[in-house]
């Protein structure tokens, strides 16, 4: 006798309390195994699969892609009993759940993913607990993920949601980043395309409010024939939307932004100080190092290095301040964030132990982190627990900013562009690689003298980098 099992959606960690269905990874009537995901969905964090802890025929599913869930509501429910016979004849034992429910601790080996087949072909059958056949797609509705040609080049999971939700074949699609790589805007490119003539392109989802960049034209996007079931339409604007108005929500990474930035201004008294510095032998030496072959060295990662030496010697400014019981907490350990930019919008990935880290390691961590940013796969874990934030928004073209510390750190370092100024070097009037420093601090934690001290340190490093050798 089957037993019919409730799985909520779980506590996914960080203080998060509710979830965005992205995608339904199963059916009603698919069989699922243990620790098997079955839905992707969005947080204010990160894109993450959620596993279900049971094992058995998925008899129900609650939400539609697209609907905000709280924790604690039912996502599916199971039919746990016998399972089908296996391949060699013998029958399965007794389906028993993994109690996980956390995303990332998983007790049995992770399945393979469950290959999805495009419209219009034909749909294989499962087999269910009592040993019939069910449809792997009911409603009419197929994956847009892999096929029997072989898997489609698309990293993001937004871009797999933009196209699915404009009708879109990525299949159909040529691909302008690297090795073919389809990226958001060739999506974006062939809805143009498909418009008709002198209509508006369709706003990109959920996700819009980004400029809107074509595809170049050296790598060209065949515009597809959108199905005859689904034409690329506009959607229509919010009813609350005045003529003339675009409204979009403050939900998701946005809204989570929108909050903490808020939250970080109401709570907490900041000041900031800038330096300009000559960043000459930096850079020179950042060459010389990449010029002695092995992996290349960041320039974001020499700035983590002078980071984390200045916060050994002035660390006050790692720290954060318990309101609650009137204290300032200091850490033995640097978790350092670093804002990065998104389609997501801006998300503060966290190398952790960046104190312990040389400069290849924090590198390839960088490398990682960024590219686990732009394909939406960050986990909560990656985006919590920094204890202070490097930000280097130099890489828009500009030269200084008063940043909002990321709450409830209690500094952030602000780096500019470097540029050829004129510049005072040794006497004599040069031309020189500047760039401005700025420290964004809690002026609970630490005076001015101790802010002026530390960006004095990695004013230093960055115009003598033996400063640096010195100190470690």
């Amino acid at each position: 006798m089957a037993q019919v099992l409730e799985f909520k959606l779980p506590d996914l960690g960080e203080g998060l309390t509710e979830a965005e269905i992205v995608r339904w990874l199963v059916e009603v009537g698919d069989v699922v195994a243990v620790d098997q995901p079955v839905v992707e969905v969005e947080t204010a964090k990160a894109m993450v699969e959620v596993p279900c802890p049971y094992g058995g025929v998925v008899t129900a599913r609650f939400g539609e892609e697209g609907q905000e869930l709280p924790v604690g509501a039912p996502l599916i429910t199971v039919a746990v009993g016998e399972r089908p016979p296996s391949g060699d004849g013998t029958a399965g034992s007794r389906s028993e759940g993994s109690g996980n429910v956390l995303v990332g601790y998983g007790t049995a080996e992770a399945p393979a993913r469950r290959r999805r087949v495009r419209p219009g072909r034909p749909v294989t059958e499962a087999v269910d607990g009592r040993g019939a056949a069910v449809p792997a797609a009911v409603n009419g509705r197929a994956g847009d993920a892999e096929a029997e040609d072989g898997p489609v080049p698309v990293i993001s999971p937004l871009v797999r949601r933009l196209a699915r939700q404009n009708g879109i074949d990525l299949r159909e699609l040529t691909g302008s980043g690297p090795d073919g790589l389809i990226l958001r805007a060739d999506v974006e490119y062939a809805l143009r395309a498909a418009a008709p003539a002198g209509a508006a392109a369709p706003a990109a989802g959920p996700h819009a409010g980004v400029p809107q960049v074509t595809s170049p034209a050296t790598a060209p996007v065949t515009a597809p024939r959108p199905p005859a079931t689904a034409p690329v339409t506009a959607p229509r604007p919010p009813a609350t939307a005045a003529l003339g108005e675009t409204r979009t929500p403050l939900k998701g990474v946005r809204g989570a932004v929108a909050d903490k930035l808020a939250r970080s201004r109401r709570e907490i008294p900041d000041a900031t100080c800038w330096v300009d510095a000559d960043a000459t032998e930096l850079m020179r030496a950042r060459t010389a190092m990449n010029a002695a072959g092995g992996p290349k060295i960041s320039l974001l990662a020499l700035l983590a290095r002078i980071c984390t030496a200045a916060l050994a010697r002035f660390p006050e400014l790692n720290a954060t301040v318990d309101a609650e019981a009137r204290e300032v907490v200091r850490f033995d350990h640097v978790h350092l964030g670093f804002a990065a930019q998104t389609d997501r919008g801006l998300v503060v990935p966290v190398v952790r132990d960046a104190h312990a880290r040389d400069a290849e390691s924090l590198t390839a961590e960088f490398a990682r982190l960024t590219e686990a940013g732009r394909a939406g796969t960050l986990t909560p874990a990656d985006l919590t627990g920094g204890t202070f934030t490097l930000n280097n928004y130099g890489v828009f073209g500009v030269d200084g900013s008063t940043p909002i510390i990321n709450h409830p750190e209690a500094a952030m370092l602000g780096v500019g562009r470097i540029v050829p100024k004129p510049w005072v070097h040794e006497s004599e009037l040069a031309v020189r690689q500047v760039v401005q420093l700025s420290l964004t601090f809690d002026h609970r934690v630490c005076d001015g003298g101790v802010a002026g001290g530390f960006l004095r340190y990695v004013a230093d490093c960055v115009e003598q980098p033996a400063v640096l050798l010195r100190t470690l």
